[in-house]
Formats: structure tokens, sequence, C-alpha cells
């Protein structure tokens, strides 16, 4: 059975939430664990929680400062690489949505406007139209037309290839009498 998405907000009910929070903490040490035994690499976790008195720390307190450790001998620039904040995080979900949108707007335009191609066709007018709703539609036209065009050419190359199979086939065959 699968999950259900989870609608990513603040838990209001303070039971809840820390029932999600054990959870999830517990999850997470998981997947640190599995990702540096799967890819060996170093990693490690640390987690302060309002719940409990102690920090949690992945693998052990030892193994995260020589984690952190090897991490700062780093040069800066290497440190801070591939890391994101919250805002450019943000910004990154904003620009991918945004670009999802415009490819979404696009293809529903491009369905419209083959809806109104197709009225046309059977008899109904171009009313209620603009300028820009025209200049879509001569576009999906002329891609309907080329797309037909591509059809045809492949349409004769075949009946060219099947005629000619069918002249070589009978020429091959000894005559009956």
């Amino acid at each position: 059975m699968t999950r259900k998405k989870v609608k990513l907000a603040f838990i209001i009910n303070d039971s809840a939430r820390k029932a999600t929070f054990k959870k999830r903490k517990k999850g997470l040490m998981k997947k640190v664990s599995e990702l540096s035994t799967l890819c060996g690499i170093d990693a490690c976790a640390i987690i302060y929680s309002p719940y409990e008195n102690q920090l949690e720390v992945w693998p052990n307190t030892m193994g995260a400062q020589r984690v952190l450790a090897e991490f700062k001998r780093m040069p800066e620039m290497e440190q801070s690489k591939k890391m994101v904040n919250q805002e450019s995080f943000i910004r990154q979900r904003i620009a991918k949505a945004s670009e999802q949108l415009k490819k979404q707007s696009k293809e529903n335009k491009e369905k419209e406007m083959t809806e109104v191609m197709y009225q046309c066709l059977a008899g109904k007018g171009l009313q209620n139209l603009n300028l820009g709703d025209l200049n879509d539609l001569d576009w999906v036209v002329d891609q309907n037309l080329k797309e037909i065009n591509k059809r045809i050419e492949a349409f004769k190359k075949g009946a060219s290839t099947s005629s000619s199979a069918v002249v070589s086939v009978a020429a091959a065959l000894p005559l009956v009498e």
C-alpha cells in the first residue's frame, strides 16, 4: 500500500508533533546510516530536540567530530560549493515551479487551439478569438500540416518500397503453366 502525500506544515497538536518527530528522527538516522554504508562516504547526523535532554548523534560523538573536523579542513570555497540555505532553496523551487507552469500553460494553450481548429473544421466560426489566439491557432495548424506532410511522405516511401518488393517477388516466382 502506498503512502499518501503528507502536507508539510507545522503540526499543531503537541502529542502528534512529538510522535511524528520521534518516527521521523528514527527514519532520518536510518537514512544517514544507509547512505554511509551504501555509498562508502563519511556522514554524521546531529539532532537537537526540545523533547529530549541530550543531542542525538550518529554514528557517535567521536565519529561526528571526526567528520566535522574533516569538513572544516576543506577550503571554504569547497565547503560552500553545494550548500543551500533556505532562501536559495525556495528560489530554486519557485524557478522550477514557474518553469513547470509555463510548460503546462503552453500545453493547455496548444490543446485549446487544437479544439478551436477542430470546431472550425466542424463548421463553427472563429468568434471571440483575439489576435494572440489567432496566431496560436496559426501555429497549431502549421504543426498539424507538417505532421500530415511527414505522414504522406512516409506513406509514399512505404508504397514505393512495397510496390517494388511486389515486383521483385513476382519476378522471383516461377511461371506456372
